[in-house]
């Protein structure tokens, strides 16, 4: 329409039975041919008329069989220097061909010697097939996604118990990239345009966001001058002036962008502006091949379209019920919070000494062979192995032998709880779930070559890690937090974080330890933040990053904390709170603080009342279901590692059956609490170990939460002593007094600490330079003639010229650390201020990190550096803070930093932004 608008073209569209049945002789005549390839059209045919009548093309129709085969076209965008995902071709002669170059296990594939860890991504070779599937790994869950074509409101689904990928056809792997759940669609109109649109990902929930009328909400993004020369290349390698195609925009150490797929003749289906760039610059094609001499740039554009207005927002709408907002002129410019994760199963650990062939060679098996390695099973099939030779080793039934030994017997009890935890398997969390294999003896036995000897393992020490998985109370509370934050920590009126979110301003990154249960929570928090639906495992692959440097372990506080801990066993013990300072009005300063002053007695009540909870989970155990112990024996027990990783359900018909919640059995129930007894205290040396308090707490809180239909008698008694001691001893073993809290909290959170000043860093620079970028926009005089050009192409076509644009892309360059700006393009989008936006960062950790990180913002004033500067926290808070007795579940940290926006930048002395926490 608007071509035609412009009155210098008749336009002739051939219809279905010109193309498909009349012979090319007979098909209008054309000064300019349009032609594009899909399903059904005979592009053969096509080319014959092209070479018979010799049109100018827009789209070479040639290059356009490339399209249908996906590896021609990695092949020829690496050709031209675009970069694509890494990738490797399987191609098969016929359904399920066994191929010798291509191998799959749990985790990974490989072709050619080329290894793909899931995630990763396989798609069809065939161009026209858009069923691609997405393979998700064990420690997220496992499963595959399937993406297709948009039906209704879907564009995928996800199918947790698909594990094995597809043998029916040719496919192309390539490795997944982690995009932050957005897509951008790049449409180009010849080599030197380029328009951008942002999209939520498929990969995310499947979910299709549409708006009023029904069509998929996308918004106009700008491209870096690394995306547009990728657009031109793409353009030019394909000769495909009108062309469409996927960029994928990650960042692995750096921001990258790839191009995953290309479409051919492509056009944006609801941008206006985008319609007005698209005929000016066809026309311009059009006149300068075949009528140079007629061309001249119009004085304004011949067509009228009534656009319909489209809602736009003002980021600036102040909102009610938002927490801490106090005026009007100050505006949410960053939210970055530390929040722990969520209610989690106990814990567990088991040592035992193994001497039995099978498993010393199971051990070599899997360290390469080498005498004095160590091996780490995490793998299923690892995992398999493992329970298979325990299933051998451990005694069908306990022999009651007085000959037993009690080492012989804590052995076979030890036998027996690890085949119990691999055979039931929920216990195991994320690439936490482990076991060592260490040697500790060698024997030297003859070589099998008769010449010499070798040295070999006689004896290691196994040590197997489970429990602390995420339970099904800890993702409701994960995901109600998230709600809670979309609520009441961003705009609740006017547009909202979901709002901020889909418009592409809402920076958002989510950082996560190495646990399980840390990254579980991280994807349903961000699951209710953002209101996704559907399962966990695609939400954590897209959108949630790991960084085990910065939330994981007390590597960097050990020392510091053991002598924490010991002197806090002397007080305990004492029951006697030692004198830091003066506690008059200042409770916290002295050592020990909170500490109960008859924590000695408590102690020794702590010891009676577990002894009677573990002697009646005993019985309980020792009455077990003898079928259950029998069906366990079975050598065809499968063991399906990821699918009880990430049960989400109460288990009711464990509960109505009066068994343990979840898929703990009584045995290692039992197990569970007989350590707890043994190890807080030591019969033999008459020594309690404080240490054990925090555990004997988590167990007990647990049971009352998940197995309260067991109705052990005592429990709810333990559960008020152990919280007691608990109170005084956990907040102290990161330090016993404000400056050793500071100490080691300073180690422990060091780099998160820094990763946070980074972000205000970042927020703070963004701020001025946006406010200096406003106002030098609504100053006339300051505009330089190069920017007055840039805004004025054909008086109102928007046209981004690459070699004299600039770019939005702003880089933070501290302590090495970069971040990438991706914006709204002003020029398209329907929104107030779209260079404006909300930065959100999301650090999910453990309880020890929120510790670290609340004592140094509580204690880092009286670092001797400071000259005795004011506290950060207030004493009202102080107070409040010391007595609040735990830093439970789904305890947070936020800070927030809010733009002042009533000052003229550059003119008004006053500070342009306000940190809140």
């Amino acid at each position: 329409e608007r071509l035609h608008a412009f009155g210098e073209f008749e336009i002739i569209i051939f219809g279905d039975k010109v193309i498909l049945e009349d012979p090319i002789e007979s098909w209008p005549l054309c000064d300019c041919l349009i032609a594009f390839y899909s399903a059904g059209y005979p592009l053969e045919k096509a080319e014959k008329y092209a070479v018979l009548r010799r049109p100018f093309l827009v789209n070479e129709l040639d290059p356009q069989y490339l399209l249908h085969d996906r590896s021609k076209v990695y092949e020829h965008l690496k050709l031209f220097g675009v970069p694509v995902p890494t990738y490797a071709v399987v191609r098969r002669e016929h359904p399920n061909q066994e191929l010798n170059y291509f191998i799959e296990q749990d985790d990974f594939i490989e072709i050619h010697g080329k290894r793909f860890c899931k995630p990763f991504v396989e798609k069809p070779i065939d161009g026209d097939d858009h069923n691609i599937m997405i393979y998700y790994p064990s420690y997220a869950g496992g499963g595959m996604k399937e993406l297709f074509r948009k039906v209704g409101n879907r564009s995928s689904e996800f199918y947790p118990e698909v594990r094995k990928v597809r043998r029916d056809g040719s496919y192309i792997y390539e490795e997944f990239m982690p995009t932050g759940g957005t897509d951008v669609k790049v449409y180009t109109i010849g080599p030197g345009y380029a328009h951008a649109e942002a999209r939520k990902s498929p990969v995310v929930d499947g979910v299709v966001m549409r708006n009023s009328d029904g069509k998929e909400v996308r918004y106009p993004v700008l491209l870096t001058p690394t995306e547009k020369q990728i657009a031109r290349n793409v353009c030019q390698a394909f000769r495909q002036a009108v062309c469409g195609f996927d960029l994928l925009r990650c960042d692995l150490g750096e921001a990258r962008s790839y191009v995953c797929d290309v479409n051919g003749w492509s056009f944006v289906k609801s941008s206006y502006k985008y319609y007005d760039d698209a005929a000016c610059i066809l026309r311009k094609m059009f006149l300068d091949e075949k009528a140079p001499h007629i061309y001249t740039i119009p004085a304004h554009l011949p067509w009228r379209i009534s656009e319909p207005a489209q809602p736009s927002d003002a980021v600036r709408n102040r909102e009610q019920g938002t927490v801490g907002i106090p005026t009007q002129s100050e505006e949410l410019r960053c939210v970055i919070a530390v929040i722990r994760h969520g209610d989690r199963t106990p814990k567990q650990k088991v040592k035992l000494k193994i001497t039995q062939e099978k498993l010393l060679k199971l051990m070599l098996k899997y360290n390469g062979g080498k005498a004095h390695a160590e091996a780490k099973l995490k793998s299923a099939l690892q995992l398999q192995d493992l329970l298979d030779a325990t299933r051998i080793l451990v005694p069908r039934a306990r022999s009651g032998r007085e000959s037993d030994s009690d080492a012989e017997v804590e052995h076979a009890e030890k036998l027996r709880q690890v085949r119990a935890v691999l055979e039931e398997g929920g216990h195991f969390s994320g690439i936490y779930r482990k076991v060592q294999l260490k040697p500790s003896n060698w024997a030297h036995i003859p070589k099998s070559s008769g010449e010499g000897e070798e040295e070999v393992p006689s004896e290691a020490l196994m040590i197997l890690k489970y429990g602390g998985v995420l339970t099904h109370a800890g993702r409701k509370q994960a995901e109600e937090l998230g709600r809670y934050f979309r609520n009441n920590m961003y705009p609740s009126e006017g547009p909202g974080l979901l709002r901020l979110h889909s418009t592409y301003r809402h920076d958002l990154k989510i950082y996560s330890s190495d646990e399980g249960r840390v990254q579980m929570s991280a994807a349903a928090f961000a699951k209710g933040l953002l209101d996704l639906e559907g399962d966990l495992t695609p939400i954590l692959v897209s959108l949630v990053s790991k960084d085990s440097s910065m939330l994981d372990g007390l590597q960097d506080g050990t020392i510091e904390i053991s002598e924490a801990k010991a002197q806090l066993h002397d007080i305990i013990i004492s029951s006697k709170v030692a004198n830091g300072g003066d506690p008059a009005g200042f409770p916290w300063m002295v050592d020990g603080a909170d500490v109960s002053t008859n924590a000695a007695q408590l102690l020794t009540d702590l010891a009676e009342l577990t002894k009677e909870i573990t002697s009646q989970v005993k019985r309980l155990s020792d009455d077990e279901n003898e079928e259950v112990a029998t069906d366990s024996d079975s050598p065809n027990h499968p063991y399906d590692q990821a699918k009880a990783l990430w049960r989400t359900e109460i288990d009711m018909d464990r509960i109505a059956a009066g068994l343990p919640c979840g898929s703990e059995s009584f045995l290692l129930m039992f197990a569970r609490w007989k350590k707890l007894e043994r190890d807080l205290y030591n019969e033999r040396k008459k020594r309690f170990d404080t240490t054990q308090i925090p555990d004997i707490y988590d167990s007990c809180k647990y049971d009352l939460l998940h197995n309260s239909h067991l109705n052990l008698n005592g429990l709810h008694d333990l559960f008020k002593v152990s919280q007691l001691l608990a109170d005084g001893v956990i907040p102290n073993e990161y330090g016993i007094n404000p400056k050793q809290k500071l100490k080691i909290g300073s180690k422990i959170a060091r780099r998160l600490l820094g990763k946070i000043l980074i972000d205000l860093h970042n927020t703070r620079r963004e701020i001025t330079e946006v406010a200096a970028e406003s106002s030098t926009r609504h100053d006339p005089i300051v505009v330089s003639s190069t920017k007055r050009k840039e805004r004025c192409y054909h008086d109102s076509v928007r046209n981004e010229n690459f070699e004299g644009s600039s770019t939005d892309e702003k880089s933070v360059d501290l302590d090495s650390h970069k971040e990438t700006k991706y914006c709204l393009d002003p020029k398209y989008a329907n929104v107030l201020d779209p260079e404006r936006r909300v930065r959100t960062r999301l650090y999910f950790t453990s309880e020890s990190h929120i510790h670290s990180l609340m004592n140094v913002l509580r204690y880092c004033y009286l670092d001797e550096s400071l000259n005795g500067e004011e506290s950060l926290i207030c004493k009202n808070a102080s107070d409040h803070l010391f007595k609040t007795k735990e830093l439970d579940y789904m305890s947070y940290i936020v800070l927030r930093m809010f733009e002042n926006t009533e000052g003229a930048f550059g003119r008004s002395k006053e500070v342009p932004y306000r940190d809140d926490i």
